[in-house]
C-alpha cells in the first residue's frame, strides 16, 4: 500500500484550520452547560485557546513559508515551495529535492530528519 504524502506547508495549514473548527466545536459544547456557568466558561475558554493556537500556527507557518525555497516543478511547471531536503509539489504532488545525493532515490520524508544525513 502506497503512503500518501503531501506538501509540508499544506499539512501545517490544514492542522491550523482544524484547530479553528475544533475550537468552535468545543465552544458549542459549552452551550449545553448554560445552567452551569463555570463549566460553560471553561469550555468557552478552551475553545478560544484552540482558536488562538490556530492563529499562532498560521503565523508560524507564514514566517516559515517566507524562508522556503521556491522552485519550478518539473512535472506541472508551477512554482512551488520546498521545506527541508525533500518535499512534494503543492499542485501535482511530484517528489522534489534540492539535494543531488537524493536524486533518483525513492521518496521518503525521513530524509528530512537530522539523523538521516
Amino acid at each position: 500500500m502506497a503512503k500518501k504524502y503531501s506538501n509540508k506547508i499544506n499539512k501545517i495549514r490544514s492542522f491550523a484550520l482544524s484547530l479553528v473548527f475544533i475550537g468552535f466545536i468545543i465552544m458549542y459544547v459549552g452551550i449545553f452547560f448554560k445552567n452551569h456557568p463555570i463549566v460553560m466558561t471553561i469550555f468557552m475558554l478552551l475553545g478560544m485557546l484552540s482558536i488562538i493556537a490556530s492563529t499562532l500556527v498560521y503565523f508560524w507557518i507564514g514566517m516559515l513559508s517566507t524562508k522556503a525555497v521556491q522552485v519550478v516543478c518539473p512535472n506541472c511547471e508551477k512554482t512551488t515551495k520546498i521545506l527541508g531536503r525533500v518535499d512534494m509539489c503543492m499542485y501535482c504532488r511530484e517528489p522534489l529535492t534540492l539535494d543531488p545525493n537524493l536524486e533518483g532515490k525513492e521518496f521518503d520524508e525521513s530524509y528530512n530528519r537530522k539523523n538521516q544525513q
